[in-house]
């Protein structure tokens, strides 16, 4: 796999999720992916999960965020972990964005 280390702001293209929000891979390695997500106003992420580790940060707006049944909002500079294989999802609450790692890197995003 060919590794993107630097990623200068606003460069990387914007796909639509099969959700209707939007996200966009800023780096990765075999080991570790960066991803941006956006999203409008009462945009969901849907209840799933995967095998990847993930880390997210609140780059802008307020998330209703569910890991394994428990439920909190958090706004712009907050954070959360979703160990691998729980149950996960996030409600907008006012438009915004957020910044996820998951290790290892999701092969479904890059094709």
């Amino acid at each position: 796999m060919t590794a993107r280390i630097f990623a200068p702001a606003g460069k990387g293209a914007w796909t639509t999720t099969p959700d209707g929000n939007r996200r966009r891979v800023l780096l990765h390695t075999d080991e570790l992916m960066l991803v941006e997500f956006g999203f409008d106003r009462g945009g969901v992420g849907a209840l799933h999960s995967h095998p990847h580790v993930q880390a997210s940060y609140v780059a802008e707006g307020r998330f209703e965020v569910t890991i394994d049944g428990q439920t909190e909002i958090l706004a712009a500079g907050g954070s959360f972990i979703v160990p691998s294989g729980l149950v996960h999802g996030v409600k907008a609450l006012e438009a915004g964005r957020l910044v996820d790692s998951f290790t290892p890197h999701r092969a479904d995003f890059l094709g």
